[in-house]
């Protein structure tokens, strides 16, 4: 029980229009405002554009600077030409997790079915859980919803510290 983990978050908007100052980003403080809410101590946010290498360079810094356990984007994950953040998503993590993003479309579907259309991913970059949201605050904050009960026994996992998973969770 000494093993207290800092539960430590980053969150990134992806948007060239909020990058540029020409509309709201509200996804991104939607998305911190429910992880603060859920415990998480959110140490940094940032909005950038749909570009490829700046995104993997956020999540590069999330996992090895800040050392986050969970880096959340939002944005980027649709059918544009532009949305590429599955993408450098994947260049970036070691391990898929892809239970998270089945988890989320299976959730957004039950809404719209258009959450069909959102091609997020998650995965691990050494400590650190990378889970790509879509980037309506709408869509974010839905699909945040239907996986953040398990995202703290997930990090507990990654970091190493004793699971007891199945005797809490799977009793007879």
């Amino acid at each position: 029980m000494g093993d207290e983990i800092r539960y430590t978050a980053a969150v990134i908007t992806v948007s060239d229009k909020c990058s540029r100052g020409e509309r709201e980003d509200t996804s991104g403080p939607a998305v911190k405002a429910m992880l603060e809410k859920d415990g998480w101590e959110v140490i940094y946010c940032n909005v950038v554009p749909d570009e490829f290498e700046l995104i993997k360079g956020e999540l590069v810094n999330c996992s090895y600077e800040l050392d986050v356990c969970l880096a959340v984007t939002t944005g980027g994950t649709g059918f544009s030409r532009r949305d590429v953040t599955p993408e450098a998503t994947e260049a970036v993590i070691n391990r898929v997790a892809p239970g998270i993003a089945e988890t989320m479309r299976a959730a957004s579907v039950k809404i719209t079915p258009r959450g069909m259309l959102s091609r997020g991913i998650a995965g691990l970059r050494g400590g650190t859980l990378i889970i790509n949201l879509p980037g309506s605050a709408k869509a974010a904050t839905e699909s945040l919803d239907a996986v953040l009960p398990a995202l703290k026994h997930g990090v507990d996992m990654l970091r190493g510290l004793k699971s007891e998973c199945a005797s809490q969770t799977h009793k007879e």
